[in-house]
């Protein structure tokens, strides 16, 4: 049975911390919902003749070297990073998903070879692995830069959802589901798949936290789709034209503040869906 509204109200008064996340999150949105509304996104664009301007009430997160308006930059930028991020995260955790149940639940050959391929993947520095394939992938997209993301982005939650699944199907509701003649199939979905939800949705906060990491690191050395003004894009011009070393503050301050919040933002909300999963977390609260 699902919670009522006043029950609900009641447990988020006692988790401030997936408030204050999912706060953060939303007021992104609504920042870069209502910044379209008022400010020309073509103003995200390189001007023909630049004017690089500091913050002021014209331009109130100023100008970078190119003319571009930060705060127009940030308001198209901030939710084309959030969308690798997800694209990452969703497709990542459904392969996890997959994967976890198919070895823990039926053990034998497959878990034996999707735990090797896990265990090899993990061996591999994530981040070497998706600069090869992004250096492969040429005049990359933001969707296709969300494909080349999740390749890794599968490989820890399988790891981690697969021990929480051996544990739970050794439960005795498991056993009874088995003697009613229920399948395997239908066990996975009807029994663990709901008792694993928190679990799942903790994993894929965390997916999309690492999936946006990855993404704004490769953007930051020059990979990625050049033409958009993500995140990650702008803090590789401000490397290139070395805006920290020339006083430029307001070019690098305006992404890095963004990213922060957006962090802040995924940590809390998966601090406190890590709460709904764990009893002795949600005891102690």
């Amino acid at each position: 049975m699902l919670p009522s509204i006043a029950e609900t109200a009641v447990y988020l008064r006692r988790n401030p911390r997936l408030v204050a996340g999912l706060a953060l999150l939303m007021g992104i949105l609504i920042f870069s919902g209502l910044g379209r509304l008022v400010i020309d996104s073509s103003l995200a664009r390189p001007l023909s003749e630049p004017v690089y301007k500091p913050p002021s009430a014209e331009y109130p997160f100023g100008t970078d070297k190119f003319g571009r308006n930060l705060l127009a930059v940030m308001i198209v930028g901030t939710p084309l990073t959030l969308q690798v991020g997800l694209i990452a995260g969703v497709l990542g955790m459904c392969i996890a998903t997959v994967l976890a149940f198919t070895a823990a639940y039926y053990g034998g050959v497959l878990d034996r070879v999707i735990r090797w391929v896990v265990d090899v993947g993990l061996t591999i520095p994530s981040i070497m692995l998706l600069v090869i394939i992004a250096i492969l992938v040429r005049d990359i997209t933001v969707a296709q830069m969300g494909l080349v993301v999740t390749t890794t982005a599968w490989l820890w939650p399988t790891r981690t959802m697969r021990s929480q699944i051996l544990s739970l199907k050794e439960r005795a509701f498991v056993e009874v589901a088995r003697f009613s003649g229920m399948s395997g199939p239908e066990i996975i979905v009807r029994e663990l798949m709901p008792n694993l939800i928190p679990i799942i949705s903790a994993n894929l906060v965390s997916t999309i936290a690492s999936a946006i990491l990855a993404t704004i690191g490769l953007e930051a050395l020059g990979l990625g789709p050049a033409e958009e003004p993500t995140l990650g894009r702008t803090l590789y011009w401000v490397i290139s034209y070395s805006a920290v070393l020339q006083g430029y503050w307001w070019w690098w301050v305006a992404p890095i503040v963004m990213i922060v919040i957006i962090f802040l933002g995924l940590f809390l909300a998966s601090t406190g869906l890590d709460e709904i999963a764990n009893p002795r977390l949600r005891g102690s609260a």
